[in-house]
C-alpha cells in the first residue's frame, strides 16, 4: 500500500466514486421507475470527479492565500459564497458545531 502510486490512488478513488454514484443513481431510478445505462453513470461520475477536483483546488487556494496549510470551514464558506442556500446550510452546520464544542468546554 505504501508503494501505491498517485495514479493508482486516483484510480481507486474514481472506482469508489463510480460505485457511490451508481448506488445513488440506482436508488433514484428505482424510485422514479426509470432506466439508466452504465454509460450515464460513468458520465455522471466523471462530471462529479471534475467538480470535486475544482472544489479541491479552490479550497487549497483559499487556504494558501490566508497563509494556512490547513483548509478550514472559513474556506468552505468562502467557496459557497455565491450560493446563498448552500452557504446558509454550511454556516448553520458550522455554528451548531461551534456551539456544541463551546458547551462541552464550559462543562469542564
Amino acid at each position: 500500500m505504501a508503494d501505491e502510486s498517485d495514479e493508482e490512488v486516483r484510480e481507486r478513488l474514481k472506482a469508489a466514486l463510480w460505485f457511490a454514484v451508481g448506488k445513488i443513481v440506482d436508488e433514484e431510478s428505482l424510485r422514479r421507475n426509470r432506466n439508466v445505462t452504465p454509460q450515464f453513470i460513468g458520465a455522471l461520475m466523471e462530471m462529479v470527479w471534475l467538480q470535486i477536483e475544482s472544489v479541491a483546488i479552490d479550497l487549497e487556494s483559499f487556504s494558501r492565500h490566508a497563509g494556512r496549510s490547513t483548509i478550514t470551514t472559513d474556506d468552505a464558506l468562502l467557496l459557497a459564497r455565491r450560493n446563498s442556500d448552500l452557504h446558509g446550510i454550511i454556516k448553520d452546520f458550522v455554528d451548531k458545531q461551534k456551539a456544541t464544542k463551546a458547551k462541552g468546554k464550559s462543562k469542564r
